[in-house]
């Protein structure tokens, strides 16, 4: 085997086999790639064309059987499974878990994911048009550019990648997208909803505290006793909103639309940041 020398400071040399510095170069990278939470900085290192992100291991029937399988009152498990691309709409997967399940572009049209477990999985271009995801766990869950309209997701933790989903007319009453302060190893875990549509959703009482909502659309959306403290609303749409008891303390709202506002009385934007720079 190969050896190189590496010169400490007290001029000391130590041998180190080539593989080995290999072997830890892999072992550091592979977690990175790996993770959902990693990858919304690093969409562009991830083959999406590649099998484990484009080919599904089990057919409608089997995800059926499966469901029959595990019996009233046990979930069916999911997890780690190859979903991508299926037509599973219509089925009944409520507390199912999908922790690490790869669901880019499956079907879940109208289907109950009531209480389901999605955490961490890959959900890119998932169609979730009007699913009941009451109370579902979405932590470090990538759904880029999915179909949400008129999905009920009231109660949900959702500490997820939201980019450019399309989530009109949904319900999100209490849903959590709050940052998660008790772990941050990995970057601040938090709901992204960069670009993404929310025109006409009920975020009544949600927790949007720190949630990244940047050139969002929320036109007429429904902010009642929401919290959005120290989110990020640059850019964002928000015309036309019921904001009655929002919270908006700390708030970043640069260059946001912040016009028609529904409840607004001389505290709710008190302590947002950046007002001079908004469009009032």
């Amino acid at each position: 085997m190969r050896k190189i020398k590496v010169r400490m400071r007290d001029d000391a040399k130590l041998t180190i086999p080539v593989l080995s510095l290999l072997r830890l170069a892999v072992v550091t990278c592979i977690p990175a790639l790996a993770s959902p939470a990693a990858a919304q900085g690093m969409m562009g290192h991830v083959d999406l064309s590649a099998a484990e992100f484009a080919v599904a291991e089990l057919t409608r029937a089997d995800v059926a059987a499966l469901i029959a399988a595990a019996g009233t009152g046990k979930p069916a498990d999911f997890s780690g499974k190859r979903l991508n691309g299926l037509d599973l709409s219509g089925l009944d997967f409520s507390r199912a878990l999908f922790r690490a399940a790869r669901l880019n572009k499956t079907n879940f049209q109208g289907s109950k994911l009531a209480g389901a477990v999605l955490d961490q999985a890959w959900m890119l271009s998932a169609n979730l048009t009007g699913a009941d995801l009451k109370g579902a766990s979405m932590f470090q869950t990538q759904l880029g550019s999915a179909l949400m309209d008129d999905a009920d997701l009231s109660g949900a933790r959702i500490a997820a990648d939201l980019s450019r989903a399309s989530l009109k007319r949904a319900l999100l009453r209490g849903a959590d997208f709050s940052a998660d302060m008790r772990n941050q190893s990995m970057g601040l875990m938090r709901g992204v909803l960069r670009s993404a549509d929310l025109t006409g959703a009920d975020l009544t009482g949600a927790n949007l505290s720190r949630a990244s909502l940047e050139f969002a659309r929320l036109h007429g959306a429904k902010l009642n006793g929401a919290d959005l403290s120290m989110a990020e609303l640059g850019g964002a749409d928000l015309a036309g909103a019921d904001v009655t008891g929002a919270r908006f303390d700390g708030a970043d709202v640069n260059s946001a639309r912040l016009t028609g506002f529904i409840g607004e009385t001389e505290s709710t934007l008190a302590l947002a940041r950046n007002l001079n720079d908004a469009i009032r």
